[in-house]
Order: structure tokens, then C-alpha cells, then sequence
């Protein structure tokens, strides 16, 4: 059973990143599950900060944009749209090349809220960050594309 009450591509959620941060710092959707999401992003320079290392930023980026492009499957899209609340994350291991990858799980799908929990991991499927992300459900502005 899916969670999902939009049904969608990865190849159409990657097209609804274009021209945004996702899309500056290559943040790519690779897989839509029956109840997650994942993405992945390049470790590079793009992504570093001054130590070399992955920067916290960019994984909070990375966690809030899985979690949020799920969130947003979650609601009846003419009527609603998800938007970031609340968002922490803890930094567990360095990444200096390479790519991460995010999957979104939800805790909670309610009415008006929604509670997610995205795992950071390397490609050595070491856990790199986790992070919980809460998102308002509002109701969609009438001038919203």
C-alpha cells in the first residue's frame, strides 16, 4: 500500500527542481518507494565547506528537499501545499567526495501537519546525517502555480 496521493515520476519531480537550490547543488531524486522518497547529491567542492569536508548546510538542503517534495505527494495538490516548519539535523560522520544519499520516511501524516524522518547516508551506507523535519500543511494560495 502507497502513501502517496499524487502519483509522479522521478523523472517529473526532477523537472519540478529545475532552476532551484536543489538543482545548484545537484540534488537528483532516484527513487519514489511505497512509503519514502530518496535522493541523492554529489560530495564536491559545490558542497564543501572550508574544512573539506560535506557541509552541514548542504545535508540540511538535501534533508529538507527529499522531505519536502514527499510531503507534498502526501496532500490533495489542488487544495494544499506542505511548506518547511521545523527542521534539525545531526552531523554523525564526515564526507569528503562522493555521493549522498537521503530517504524520507513519515512519523506522523496528519491534516495539518506532517512529521518526516530523512537518513543521510554515504555510499557505503554508513549514516552520515538524520534529521527530523516538520512541515505545515496550508492551504494552497489562489495565485499559486
Amino acid at each position: 500500500m502507497t502513501i502517496w496521493r499524487t502519483q509522479t515520476s522521478v523523472e517529473q519531480l526532477q523537472v519540478h527542481s529545475q532552476n532551484t537550490l536543489a538543482d545548484t547543488v545537484g540534488i537528483r531524486v532516484t527513487e519514489i518507494g511505497p512509503d519514502f522518497l530518496r535522493a541523492s547529491m554529489p560530495v564536491s567542492s559545490k558542497t564543501h565547506q572550508p574544512m573539506g569536508v560535506l557541509h552541514g548546510g548542504a545535508s540540511v538542503a538535501l534533508a529538507e528537499t527529499v522531505g519536502s517534495l514527499a510531503a507534498n505527494l502526501c496532500v490533495d495538490p489542488a487544495r494544499y501545499v506542505c511548506m518547511g516548519q521545523e527542521i534539525n539535523a545531526n552531523h554523525l560522520r564526515p564526507v569528503q567526495s562522493g555521493i549522498v544519499t537521503a530517504t524520507a520516511r513519515p512519523y506522523h501524516i496528519g491534516k495539518r501537519t506532517h512529521v518526516w524522518g530523512i537518513e543521510i547516508r554515504d555510499e557505503q551506507e554508513r549514516l552520515v546525517c538524520v534529521s527530523r523535519l516538520t512541515m505545515a500543511v496550508v492551504d494552497r494560495p489562489k495565485d499559486a502555480p
